[in-house]
Formats: C-alpha cells, sequence, structure tokens
C-alpha cells in the first residue's frame, strides 16, 4: 500500500533559498512580536481611551482622509498623464514621482519647510496673499502627509492603467464619447481595483507619516500631534501606552492589507471573457439565422441616412478609397500589409498614417475621433466589462446626448433585431462568443455611425457560430446607409459580406475589385494561397514565365516580355504521377510527396522540387491510394499551359 504524502507535487525548494527566506521572515515577525508580547492587554482599553490619545487618533484620521483626497484629485490626472500620454521629461517625472518614496522622511520635511515655511519660497507670499500659514498648523500636517504617501496611489494607478488594453478606450471613442467622458465612465471603472489598492495604501501611508510631519509640522497637540507623534512623546514617560497606541497603528496596518490581500492588487483584469454561464435559457430564441434575422427586425434607416466615402490615405499606407453609400468592403493582405493601420488611420487613432476623410459631404479630416462618426468593432468587440449587454449597447446613444430611457429603448430594440435582446442584462463575461459579437455589432449600430469598420469580427468564433453572426452581419450590413470596411483572412468572408475586395500589401493597394473579380485573377500571391491557389511571381517571356524562384512556366497566352507577372494555378489543375508522363503537358516537373492533408472529400498533396517552386495539389483519396502516396515519396507533377492563368502585376 502506497504511504500518502500531504507534499504538493514539484521540484523540492533548495535549501540555500529556503533558509534565507525563512530568517527574513522571522526577522519581520520578531519586532510585531515584541509589540504583541509587551502589550499590557490589562491596560489595552484604558491607554486608547484617554483624552490625548482620542484627540490623536482623531486628528490623524483627519489628516489621513483630507491627504487622501488631495491624492486622489491630484495623483489620478498625473498617473494617467503618465501611464497614457508621451511627453518630454516623462522619466524625470516619474522619478520625482517616486522620490518621496526612497526620500528620508525628515529630509522631506525639510524640503517642505523650505518650499512652504515663512522663509520658504512659496511661505511669504501664502501668507502675505492668502494668511495662509501652513507650518504648526493642521494644514501642514496634511501637505506632509500628502507628500509623503501621494506615490502609492500614483504608481499603483499607474501600474492598473499600463495593464488597461486601450482598445476599451478607443472603442468607447468610436462611440461618440468625449475623453473625459471616456475616462469616468470607461477608464476608470476598469482600473477601480488599482485605484482601491492605491487609496488605500495611501490613506494607511498617510495615517503613519511621522517624519516629514515633526519637521515641517511640529508636534502640537490637538493641532498636529497625530498618532506616530504621540507614540514618540510617550516612549520618553509612559513606555507602556505607547506600545498599546504602536499596537492600535500595527492593527489598522494589518486590516488594511488583509484588506487588499492581493484582491485589488495589479493590473485590471480582462473579464470580457471569464467564468459564467455561456448557453442561451431554454424559451429564448437559439443564435442562429432564424432568430436574427426575423423580416420585421429589419432596422430603420431613414432615406435621407445614406453617406458616401472618400479617403486619401498618407504615410504607411498610401490609397484613394472611394465608396457609394450601401457599400461593403473587404480588406485583406498578409500580416504587415496595414489593414489595421488603415483602420486606425481613418479613426484618427494613429500617427503611421492620415486620412484626409469625407463621409457624404462632411469632411471630418480635422475632427477628434469622438466627432467623426465612425464606429470600430475590435476582433474580441470589446464589450465593456462592467455594463450589461443592454448598457453596451446603449453607450453610444448616451454619449450622443440620448435621454437614458429612450437610449435603453432603441438599445433593447437593436438587441432584439440581432437575437441577443434576452441577453440584455447579461454582463460580457456571461456572454459566449458569438453572442458578445452580435452585441457588439449591435452597439456599433446602434451608434449610428456614417463609417462601419470591423476588424476580423469573426475570428475568434468557431465554425458554427461563425456562420451564424456572418449570416445575421450580412443582413444588417444590407440595410446600412454608410459603408462598411471589414478586415479578413477568411475568403468566404470576403466573398459572402463584400461588395468590392481591397487588397493591400505593404500599405499599398494591389488591387480593388469584386469579389468574383478577385477570385478569378488576384494579383497577390498571399490572396492566391488565401484562395488554396499556387502563386508563383516572375518576368513574362516570350514563352511563358521566367519564375522568380528559378524554372520557367510554359503558358498558353503570354504577356508582353518583360512584365512583371504572377502565374495562378488551381491545385485541381495540377495531375500527380508516379513515373514521367507524356502527351500534352508542356510543364513537367519531378519532385518530393512532403505534406498531405485532407480538404473536404479530397486531399492536398504539397510537392517539393528543385526544377520549380513549392505546388499544392488537390486529388482524390482513391488517386493517393493508387499511387501509394506517402510523406516522402518520389512523384511527377504536370501543369497543362491552358490551365495556368497570368495576371500582370
Amino acid at each position: 500500500m502506497k504511504r500518502l504524502s500531504g507534499r504538493a507535487p514539484g521540484p523540492r525548494t533548495p535549501i540555500a533559498l529556503a533558509a534565507p527566506a525563512l530568517l527574513a521572515v522571522v526577522f519581520l515577525m520578531l519586532p510585531l512580536t515584541g509589540i504583541l508580547a509587551r502589550t499590557s492587554w490589562g491596560e489595552l482599553a484604558g491607554h486608547l481611551t484617554t483624552p490625548g490619545t482620542i484627540e490623536a487618533l482623531r486628528l490623524s484620521l483627519l489628516v489621513s482622509f483630507w491627504a487622501l483626497g488631495i491624492s486622489l484629485l491630484l495623483g489620478v490626472p498625473l498617473a494617467w498623464l503618465l501611464a497614457r500620454v508621451p511627453f518630454p521629461g516623462k522619466a524625470f517625472v516619474r522619478s520625482l514621482v517616486l522620490l518621496p518614496m526612497v526620500l528620508p522622511p525628515t529630509v522631506g520635511g525639510v524640503a517642505l519647510l523650505l518650499a512652504f515655511g515663512r522663509r520658504g519660497l512659496l511661505g511669504p507670499w501664502l501668507e502675505d496673499t492668502f494668511g495662509i500659514t501652513l507650518p504648526f498648523h493642521t494644514s501642514g500636517a496634511v501637505l506632509a502627509a500628502t507628500f509623503v504617501a501621494m506615490p502609492f496611489l500614483v504608481i499603483s494607478l499607474e501600474g492598473a492603467l499600463g495593464g488597461l488594453r486601450p482598445r476599451y478606450e478607443e472603442t468607447a471613442a468610436s462611440l461618440g464619447a468625449s475623453p473625459v467622458r471616456v475616462f469616468l465612465t470607461v477608464t476608470m471603472p476598469m482600473v477601480a481595483p488599482g485605484l482601491i489598492a492605491g487609496a488605500a495604501l495611501t490613506w494607511a501611508r498617510a495615517l503613519g507619516e511621522f517624519g516629514a510631519t515633526i519637521t515641517f509640522a511640529g508636534n502640537l497637540p490637538g493641532t498636529t500631534q497625530t498618532l506616530p507623534l504621540q507614540v514618540y512623546l510617550l516612549l520618553q514617560d509612559q513606555p507602556e501606552a505607547a506600545t498599546s497606541v504602536s499596537l492600535l497603528l500595527l492593527a489598522i496596518a494589518m486590516l488594511v492589507l488583509v484588506a487588499l490581500r492581493g484582491r485589488w492588487a495589479g493590473a485590471p483584469a480582462d473579464r470580457s471573457r471569464g467564468p459564467g454561464p455561456v448557453t442561451e435559457p431554454g424559451p429564448a430564441p437559439a443564435p442562429g439565422p432564424v432568430a436574427a434575422v426575423a423580416p420585421a427586425a429589419a432596422p430603420p434607416h431613414e432615406p435621407e441616412d445614406r453617406w458616401s466615402l472618400h479617403a486619401e490615405v498618407t504615410g504607411f499606407n498610401r490609397l484613394t478609397l472611394d465608396a457609394e453609400p450601401g457599400t461593403t468592403i473587404a480588406v485583406v493582405g498578409p500580416n504587415g500589409a496595414g489593414k489595421t493601420t488603415l483602420l486606425r488611420a481613418l479613426l484618427g487613432l494613429t500617427v503611421r498614417s492620415h486620412a484626409d476623410l469625407r463621409l457624404g459631404a462632411t469632411d471630418v479630416s480635422g475632427l477628434p475621433p469622438h466627432r467623426r462618426k465612425v464606429a470600430w468593432v475590435p476582433q474580441d468587440g470589446a464589450l465593456f466589462p462592467h455594463m450589461s449587454a443592454l448598457a453596451n449597447t446603449a453607450y453610444g446613444l448616451r454619449a450622443h446626448g440620448t435621454p437614458r430611457a429612450e437610449a435603453r429603448r432603441r438599445a433593447q430594440g437593436w438587441l432584439d433585431r440581432l437575437g441577443v435582446g434576452h441577453l440584455a442584462h447579461r454582463r460580457p463575461a456571461q456572454l459566449s462568443g458569438g453572442q458578445a459579437q452580435r452585441v457588439a455589432l449591435a452597439r456599433a449600430l446602434a451608434a449610428r455611425p456614417r463609417l462601419l469598420l470591423l476588424d476580423e469580427p469573426l475570428a475568434a468564433l468557431d465554425q458554427t457560430t461563425r456562420a451564424h453572426v456572418r449570416h445575421t452581419l450580412r443582413t444588417h450590413l444590407g440595410g446600412f446607409g454608410g459603408v462598411c470596411l471589414i478586415v479578413t483572412h477568411d475568403p468566404v468572408e470576403a466573398v459572402s459580406l463584400a461588395d468590392r475586395v481591397l487588397v493591400l500589401d505593404d500599405g499599398r493597394a494591389l488591387q480593388d475589385a469584386p469579389p468574383s473579380e478577385v477570385t478569378r485573377h488576384p494579383r497577390s500571391p498571399w490572396v492566391a494561397r488565401m484562395l488554396g491557389r499556387n502563386a508563383w511571381p516572375g518576368t513574362a517571356t516570350a514563352e511563358g514565365l521566367a519564375l522568380s524562384g528559378g524554372g520557367t512556366l510554359v503558358v498558353a497566352d503570354p504577356l508582353p516580355p518583360g512584365t512583371e507577372a504572377l502565374a495562378i494555378i488551381a491545385p485541381e489543375a495540377v495531375a500527380v504521377h508516379r513515373d514521367k508522363p507524356g502527351g500534352s503537358p508542356r510543364n513537367i516537373w519531378s519532385g518530393t510527396a512532403r505534406e498531405i492533408t485532407a480538404s473536404g472529400s479530397r486531399l492536398r498533396v504539397l510537392i517539393t522540387s528543385e526544377q520549380a517552386p513549392d505546388l499544392v495539389a488537390e486529388i482524390t483519396p482513391q488517386a493517393a491510394a493508387e499511387l501509394g502516396l506517402a510523406d516522402g515519396t518520389s512523384v511527377w507533377t504536370s501543369v497543362k499551359a491552358t490551365e495556368t492563368t497570368v495576371v500582370p502585376l
């Protein structure tokens, strides 16, 4: 029988590290244990209820709460500035914030005295102009406590703001919220844990401040004598009472730390996905085409709500974009092609590119993001985790001044149209991926934008949910009076949702044409491969194409010699043989089968060759069995000249 062990599995802790760590714990515990051991428990109540202690406690609470209020008033904007705004001297400002944390408190008191004392830099002016004297006054104790404690709030909140991904704030701005509204309704609620942690630490530090206070404000009973200062005096004549008051301060500090206990520490959690019910309740309509696209649910658009698009984009992206009202454009291209940069340029959120943008008859190029009426749906939807689905959907309406009741009524209508009305009171963490995307789309459409930007809106969904949401999206884009740009890597989305396909590469437009044209004659190797085709770039010759990777491809209709071109070969047009074929094929290469993958009811075979670029062939499982194909099998491939399409670049 095996002996059970209570030790958790994992590597053993090295003794060389465990022993010093244990000594550190003992070192930290001994002083606290000394207070507990030396406390006169029978006299504790009497020590803590003396008039001097009660007065010092009252003054400590007054000073610490005033210090907390001033720290919130000044420190929150400073933390936001450090976390969000690049500016010259930022490192110096952050060093100034940290300085009071490492500066000896008495030195801090001297510095305050030289700045705000009666002979300091500002002291005479404050006294002559406003009659304010800070030293040896309660306000001086508040100033000293604020100077020492505010850095705890700034550092904690800056860390929380740094961990908050900007897409939430950018999405709120695209819905029409001003910077102040975004800060109050999105930023602060999402960094509330960091704010609470910083506020608690700031208050506790202000409550225990001693050195700067006694140096700058003195130790006057009822005026500046806080609890720490009283402990200092009691140690001289009544050490037992000093121990009792020290125990009180220790208990308060421990209560603050226990209350925090990691619950509020760290960066804000991204609660847009988390544990919670994600299935729809029984009586509610299930997600799918039927529930989402009932004819009576089509969103109303007034006839005059029609906005064309004209954009001149410069910078990393260099292109001109024109579209009539109701046009949907799929933006495709490899990673780094500038797709997301294009969307952010249209939003006015990037310095990499600039868009001279006109929507309808209105030039919005010089307007900030929240006034452009350009709505953005990021890849994950960026639903505000602290709001319900209904509040999320009503956010843009409220930002534009719609009364609360009317905004919620219209938001509920949009949720109903997209088949998620029964989820109105759920938070984003309680929604499935498909439900969250529908809510994000409802939120964008409810704001009545003139331009709708969707950045891979279906990428994170499974195939079944993607089909449902794609059907919903297609239905509602049909009634949208503006222009919609959809960034996608899915050819099905590009073909089924878009009226045009814009192909980008290195910030430039390689092709802007209807989906059928892009499918038949792609001008980008990446797009051709996205569509499942073989794409070989090269230079036209009299017989065909001199391939960039070496070799020659014979084609039926060659382009003028010297033309840079792209050869497109469908995988099903590639014949695979075990022996060298004869007959009509003009293009024959020997090679090796390297990968065999299933694609529906057929198999796709990757064939490498020293005579030509890698080639993908599509054959039936029966043909693969007859050929005895396996990884490493030597084969021959052939392509007829008439089966190759050459597109000039």
